[in-house]
């Protein structure tokens, strides 16, 4: 029987869900079943599933295994290390960073290839890629942000897809 769940707030709550919703679509990406990802994290699959809906319950211990069993690593950062104006990493962390979701207001160059998505104001990060891949003719590197650069370059490494280095998108 599983564990009660511990009382927590709303933000946990929202930082577990977000966590355990990047875990699952790093396993779609990669084309695991939820069974072989489980066996390889040493767990069953219902605590797997439990970690993907980001249940409280689930010890540090689990996430961190189903997290290494996909290639992924638990990173903390202090809130004074985001920027004051919308809580994303500075530059010099983004390397190793891909956010749940990708607000276009943040991307220049992702807001100009995307603009037929109308309706939402955020991309999941497969999204984007995407729309980076499909449009690598039109990206002019040389303007992007290093921001930018550096989601691209952690959205290209982390997700698959397209070159591994940012520099001349491959057309």
């Amino acid at each position: 029987m599983p564990a009660k769940p511990p009382l927590s707030s709303e933000q946990s709550a929202a930082q577990l869900h977000a966590l355990g919703e990047q875990l699952r679509a790093r396993r779609k990406v990669l084309r695991v079943s939820s069974t072989a990802a489980a066996e390889a994290a040493g767990m069953s699959r219902v605590t797997l599933h439990r970690i993907e809906k980001g249940e409280p319950s689930v010890t540090a211990g689990a996430w961190a295994n189903a997290m290494a069993a996909l290639g992924m690593k638990l990173l903390a950062r202090n809130d004074e290390d985001t920027d004051a104006t919308g809580g994303s990493p500075q530059p010099k962390e983004l390397a190793d960073w891909i956010p749940v979701r990708v607000r276009l207001a943040d991307y220049p160059q992702l807001k100009a290839l995307a603009w037929q998505v109308h309706g939402t104001d955020t991309l999941t990060p497969m999204e984007a890629l995407g729309i980076y891949e499909r449009n690598a003719r039109h990206l002019d590197t040389a303007a992007m942000l290093p921001a930018e650069l550096a989601l691209l370059q952690a959205l290209r490494t982390g997700l698959g897809g397209g070159s591994a280095v940012v520099g001349t998108p491959d057309v």
